[in-house]
């Protein structure tokens, strides 16, 4: 089934300019996102690597994330999503899956990603170790925490539990490096979404000095910034927002 690569459906940024020197890029990548952990791993991504893109929000608590037009190129209807109009052979090609987007840039431009076997080995351990870890399980620990109708105390001690183990074995892992893998790479700029804002998780992040360092540190940096800025104009309250609730919680 061909693809569509175009959707003018949802808001859209101006298309983010830049000059290279030789350029790379002639045309921005569409980037179809929502303020969310994951899809800042994409708009961070494209800051880093200093790539013209343009934003489409895809409001996900109106369920425009299931919209036919979105499917065509994300068929699991989650945020985020790419197409980028000069992919392999020059031919446009989307990307779904926040995982297989990082890959997928880091290839193309030859940045954050590494080449050699070893080290690209590392990166893609802990960037799996976010995406079948990290992100199903503080997620979990999210929704029984913050958005269940019942509480239930079983629910909320497995995965703030959990959420604890993965907060020491990022701790340890980060004994003695400055960032995940060795180098700064597409593992801490999947992982960084997710670390942050331990509060709301009940997490006492002085339990782990490695990390917070580490989070500061990614923090820091100017793209990683300008990439936490691309939030959608408008916004809701799960916790309030039935409508919203039924939506994300009640698909079948």
């Amino acid at each position: 089934m061909a693809r569509h690569f175009r959707l003018a459906l949802f808001p859209q940024l101006p298309s983010r300019q830049v000059l290279f020197p030789m350029t790379v890029q002639t045309l921005p990548i569409d980037l179809y996102t929502w303020g969310t952990p994951n899809g800042f791993k994409a708009s961070i991504m494209l800051e880093e690597l200093d790539v013209p893109y343009a934003t489409h929000f895809v409001n996900i608590g109106k369920g425009e994330q299931l919209k036919p037009e979105f499917l065509a190129i994300s068929p699991n209807n989650r945020i985020p999503a790419i197409v980028d109009p000069e992919g392999p052979g020059g031919k446009p090609i989307s990307v779904f899956e926040s995982g297989a987007i990082l890959q997928y840039l880091g290839r193309k431009f030859g940045q954050l990603y590494p080449t050699e076997e070893r080290a690209r080995v590392a990166v893609e351990e802990w960037l799996m170790w976010q995406m079948g870890g990290v992100g199903p399980m503080f997620g979990q620990l999210n929704h029984f925490r913050n958005y269940a109708v019942g509480k239930i105390p079983y629910a909320i001690d497995r995965y703030l539990n959990e959420t604890h183990r993965l907060y020491r074995v990022l701790e340890k892992q980060l004994g003695g490096r400055d960032y995940v893998a060795g180098d700064y790479s597409i593992a801490d700029i999947a992982l960084f979404g997710w670390i942050r804002n331990w509060e709301s998780r009940g997490v006492d992040i002085a339990e782990f000095p490695n990390v917070k360092a580490w989070h500061d540190r990614v923090d820091a940096r100017p793209a990683v910034q300008r990439g936490l800025k691309v939030k959608a104009p408008t916004s809701f309250d799960l916790s309030q927002d039935k409508d919203a609730q039924k939506i994300l919680f009640g698909q079948r």
